[in-house]
């Protein structure tokens, strides 16, 4: 049944990982997609992907951490598609690593204008496309981090757990208005993000952490945040929904 049949979509950092499934699970279930990311390459090839398996998408290369950049890919959405009633925020970055004392000012900045600045801006220019048309439904990717704190990480932790707030304050503001706001916590995902810059005995280490003995998968955070977008979690909004393996359990 495809559960998003005539609805647009638009999925930020969606070139690879947990983006890149989201953006495939939506077209499997019948959205139209819009995928953005800066990584070009990654985009197009995701967009071609979903088109050779007889979905509709379209890349739009989109800094999630330029408010101009935000603007121009919705009004990019309607132009293509006359509607936008599905967004998942899910672009991101893992940052430096240094205690809070000597994190350099930069990393900082950096981390919190792509994790948490590029969620608001998002919302920002989705949210009055939303309201116009009567309805929508919004995803911001948090994290388990957005729920507790982690050692070397305090860019990345402070972001998610301002993503978590964001989210519940635009849910009370717009769930009256026919627009749900949700946030997903995944554990460690075995994604590039981690991959490409961790050692194998460090992703050992990751491993340990999640009770269930495994690293979780991309398609696994793509099934919730399909079920969040669709009809069928009709009464939810507000919510923070950790994917973790019992990571926030122990």
């Amino acid at each position: 049944m495809e559960v998003l049949k005539n609805k647009v979509a638009l999925v930020t950092g969606a070139g690879s990982g947990i983006g890149k499934s989201v953006a495939e699970l939506y077209a499997r279930n019948g959205a139209s997609v819009v995928i953005s990311d800066i990584d070009e390459k990654g985009g197009e090839a995701v967009a071609k992907a979903i088109q050779q398996a007889g979905g509709k998408a379209i890349f739009v290369k989109s800094d999630s951490g330029n408010p101009g950049d935000c603007e121009q890919l919705v009004a990019k959405t309607l132009s293509e598609f006359k509607q936008l009633d599905i967004a998942c925020n899910n672009a991101g970055i893992g940052g430096a690593a240094a205690p809070t004392g000597e994190y350099k000012l930069e990393e900082w900045q950096k981390v919190i204008n792509i994790n948490l600045n590029g969620v608001f801006y998002g919302m920002r220019y989705q949210l009055p496309a939303m309201e116009k048309a009567g309805g929508g439904v919004i995803v911001n990717m948090a994290s388990i981090l957005g729920a507790v704190g982690f050692a070397g990480s305090c860019a990345y932790v402070a972001a998610k757990h301002g993503v978590v707030g964001l989210t519940q304050a635009a849910a009370v503001e717009y769930s009256a208005k026919g627009i749900r706001v949700n946030a997903v916590g995944p554990g460690f995902i075995e994604t590039p993000l981690l991959t490409k810059h961790l050692s194998q005995e460090q992703m050992q280490a990751l491993v340990g952490l999640h009770p269930i003995g495994r690293l979780g998968q991309p398609e696994e955070v793509a099934e919730m945040v399909l079920w969040l977008s669709s009809p069928q979690s009709s009464f939810v909004t507000g919510g923070y929904y950790p994917i973790d393996g019992a990571y926030l359990a122990r």
